[in-house]
């Protein structure tokens, strides 16, 4: 069906979209095709044009509650270290000077009981000590 919007443009509207508006918001046809119309932004609602100037006014801040009270504090990583892994970190730490090339002032440590760093012929190596566990049954 062709209407002619109040620009005087002819706008070719689709019967089935109409009968559909028709009849799903209870309204009459001239209605529905003042619906559509609208919709396809041929025409101008100007209810419409306040609602989303006002709507358009409003600033959704997405991370407001986290904001307010801050972000999540976990748990402190309670790290366990066995007897053995601390005495294996002190035999490699005592025994790696004896090494060709290595002095006590190339040897690093990075992490106690942990990870160690030698530099020796301008290479450097780390070693890190991992105690695997049994696992949970």
């Amino acid at each position: 069906m062709i209407f002619y919007a109040k620009s005087g443009k002819k706008i070719d509207v689709p019967d089935e979209e109409i009968n559909k508006i028709a009849l799903g918001l209870g309204v009459s046809f001239s209605e529905a095709v003042q619906i559509w119309l609208e919709d396809a932004e041929y025409e101008i609602n100007e209810e419409q044009e306040a609602l989303d100037a006002s709507a358009k006014k409003v600033k959704v801040n997405h991370g407001a509650e986290e904001a307010k009270r801050g972000p999540k504090k976990g748990t402190p990583r309670n790290v366990k270290v066995s007897n053995e892994k601390k005495e294996l970190f002190d035999t490699i730490v005592k025994n790696l000077d004896r090494c060709w090339g290595v002095s006590r002032e190339n040897i690093k440590i990075l992490k106690e009981n942990k990870l160690i760093e030698v530099t020796f012929n301008d290479k450097t190596f780390k070693i890190d000590i991992i105690e695997c566990r049994k696992m949970r049954k």
